[in-house]
């Protein structure tokens, strides 16, 4: 089994990870890594959470790369946003060229908290991301995006006093361009209040899933949160995505015992034990019913 089990990965380890390959970076809270290898070579090819705000730009060749146990295929000009609570994975190279070309940039949530880059209203149709974390760039956009890489590779090797917040303004300002492309790729914004109005109310609910689910499957503590009644809250979340809010908790838990027993070395007691269920029993139930395996069979496959 794999020891690096849903790390929370940070700058330092993504510059580590990266040693051989050409990177900027400022302290443990930002990072660019140029990154050029042939199919021998690995890095970070096991799920992780990244601890901040990641970006992979592919320039050459094709990435497969999974969020959330969802795989993409990256190709030329494709760039892919993986926020905070996500879980994140590189995986092999696709096709039959062995050259690949990508550029990982990176930002730690206090460089962005002392930004006051708030994600989620930068990207304010979380569906979008959550669909497809990914978007192709035009030749314009592109060449926008080198600009701004050789802008932030020039501060970081100046002698600028104010070095790391020139530098936390440019990426501030290449994420509100993305999220603009993003946004002008996405379907058409929708106008009607109360839909606006559970489509924000989703975005705060799986957040707060993201950050609780290894605790909390009940749909009240949630709604607690949000001052909103359970009964209200699961129509919302509905009307939003189509899907209910036990159905959104429950694939958050499904997702994180799934890596457990692929990535780590817990036992299935263990697991249990990490994901707040009473027992072995009714652990076992729970993720035959929705994986229609049980934790051993899947652990094995």
């Amino acid at each position: 089994m794999n020891s690096h089990y849903l790390s929370n990965v940070g700058i330092s380890h993504l510059r580590d990870a990266f040693k051989d390959s050409e990177h900027i970076s400022i302290d443990n809270d930002f990072c660019i890594v140029n990154m050029k290898f042939r199919r021998k070579e690995r890095q970070l090819n096991y799920p992780f959470r990244f601890d901040g705000i990641l970006l992979v730009w592919c320039l050459k060749g094709r990435l497969s790369v999974s969020i959330n146990l969802n795989d993409y295929i990256l190709e030329e000009n494709d760039l892919f946003i993986c926020v905070p609570g996500n879980i994140f994975k590189l995986n092999e190279i696709v096709g039959e060229d062995d050259e690949l070309h990508y550029v990982c940039i990176a930002m730690s949530k206090d460089f962005a908290s002392s930004q006051k880059v708030d994600v989620n209203k930068m990207f304010s149709n979380a569906l979008t991301l959550l669909d497809n974390p990914s978007v192709k760039l035009s030749d314009q956009e592109t060449s926008l995006m080198v600009r701004y890489i050789q802008m932030m590779d020039a501060v970081v090797k100046s002698d600028l006093v104010y070095k790391k917040e020139s530098v936390q303004s440019l990426w501030t300002s290449m994420l509100y361009v993305f999220a603009d492309v993003l946004g002008r790729r996405s379907r058409s914004a929708e106008t009607d209040a109360s839909t606006t109005r559970s489509r924000l109310l989703f975005e705060q609910f799986i957040n707060l899933v993201a950050r609780y689910h290894g605790q909390h499957r009940n749909v009240g503590f949630y709604a607690d949160k949000l001052c909103l009644t359970p009964k209200y809250l699961s129509k919302l979340i509905k009307n939003a995505t189509g899907r209910s809010a036990p159905d959104w908790i429950d694939s958050y838990v499904i997702l994180e015992a799934k890596n457990m027993l692929k990535y780590s070395n817990c036992t299935i007691k263990e697991i249990v034990y990490k994901l707040n269920f009473p027992n072995q029993s009714v652990f076992y139930k729970f993720f035959k019913a929705r994986t229609g395996m049980t934790p051993s069979e899947y652990r094995n496959s």
